[in-house]
């Protein structure tokens, strides 16, 4: 609360907070516990424990949740994180598809929404979002002052200053400053904004195809392109946020050195890997009757030999764009992601074939596990560890 200090550390009272918060924080982490558990996993003594417990349960962060038995013929009753205490709205925003969902503290989703993004300008978009967030709040039978934290995924990057995106040329409007403010404005209060291909990596890392890895990047590829890097468990951001923006790598043949131009709003990998570029060389190829990547996948499945040598061409293009990333950051593992990922199977062993024939440095590339929910689940697990620290202050605060 505003205007009302913490009790310091050393004082009984701030004691107090941090036993309740260590008893919390071994609930969330190891599951339903008993008293003696806790004290005994947390060190504290037991009536240590029966005091945090009983703030924690009045403050409506803890709460009893059965019994079992000691094998004495006792009971003892079991004690678990209220999930109820609080909830995150994670949102994906793409060129294609806005995806809400809402979950509660224990990350059990309980509404979520899909729905085809017909925004053509900035001001459209945001209002699709707010009413599309709204909509899926309803449905969970919330309030929006139930929602703690609200967390974005977007393309681009976030620029403090303007309060926009940056570098996200597919959504119009998006690097308009002021856009996060309205952005907020729709959405609620203790919102967090995060590039997509980040969020990506995030989800892929804690419960998708990057679990076991330390060093990973995770490239997504759709109507853009990007790449989340995660290292030791954080987000490898750079300097001004722009890690990982790899469609602005130089591809092909340029004419910088023949006359000055201007930096392009699609880079030059993008424009020739995105999901586009395989339709434009399917129908380079002859194949005229290509109008999507997803198309053009299901024709090589069914051994069309144009789709075929169209995914040959895109397996390159991705080998280059895997080599360049492992001359730099040296992954362990690389997550192929966004709408490109559900080919992985067509892909990877070119990919791996020609990487071979680039470049000795070649990490293991995998398809991706969560598909079109890599981003939204990215959202929910960093509104989670936002929300369990600001729930805790203010029931605690406030009990």
């Amino acid at each position: 609360m505003a205007g009302v200090e913490a009790p310091a550390v050393g004082t009984p009272a701030g004691m107090r907070k941090i036993n309740q918060r260590a008893v919390l924080d071994l609930l969330r982490r190891s599951g339903p516990a008993t008293r003696p558990q806790v004290a005994k996993d947390t060190g504290l003594s037991k009536p240590t424990v029966s005091q945090a417990l009983l703030a924690l349960e009045a403050a409506g962060l803890a709460r009893p949740t059965g019994q079992t038995s000691t094998g004495t013929g006792r009971s003892a009753v079991l004690y678990e994180a209220d999930p109820t205490a609080g909830y995150v709205l994670g949102v994906d925003i793409g060129r294609e598809h806005i995806r809400v969902a809402v979950a509660d503290l224990g990350g059990a989703i309980v509404a979520r929404r899909d729905e085809r993004n017909t925004a053509r300008s900035g001001a459209a978009l945001v209002a699709a979002v707010g009413k599309i967030a709204a909509s899926a709040v309803a449905e969970a039978r919330l309030t929006a002052d139930d929602i703690v934290v609200r967390v974005v995924g977007s393309p681009g990057v976030a620029d403090p200053a303007k309060r926009c995106f940056r570098h996200a040329p597919n959504l119009p409007g998006w690097g308009r400053a002021g856009l996060i403010d309205d952005l907020e404005a729709a959405l609620g209060p203790d919102l967090m904004v995060e590039n997509d291909a980040n969020l990506t990596a995030v989800g892929e890392g804690e419960s998708g195809a990057a679990r076991e890895a330390s060093v990973f990047g995770c490239i997504t590829i759709g109507t853009g392109v990007g790449m989340g890097m995660m290292v030791d468990g954080r987000v490898f951001r750079g300097a001004t946020g722009a890690a990982g923006e790899i469609g602005y790598l130089p591809y092909g043949r340029t004419r910088a050195a023949e006359e000055p131009t201007t930096p392009p709003a699609r880079g030059h990998l993008e424009e020739a890997t995105a999901a586009q570029s395989v339709v434009r060389g399917a129908r380079e190829l002859g194949l005229g009757t290509a109008k999507s990547a997803r198309e053009v996948f299901r024709l090589a499945r069914e051994g069309d030999e144009l789709a075929q040598q169209a995914l040959a061409a895109e397996a390159d293009r991705l080998a280059y764009t895997v080599a360049s990333v492992a001359a730099v950051i040296d992954p362990e593992l690389i997550v192929l992601g966004g709408g490109m990922g559900a080919a992985a199977d067509l892909l990877l062993e070119p990919i791996d074939r020609a990487l071979r024939a680039f470049t000795p440095l070649v990490p293991k590339v995998v398809q991706g596990e969560l598909g079109e929910d890599a981003v939204l689940t990215g959202a929910i697990s960093v509104g989670l560890r936002a929300a369990e620290g600001m729930v805790f202050e203010r029931r605690v605060g406030a009990a």
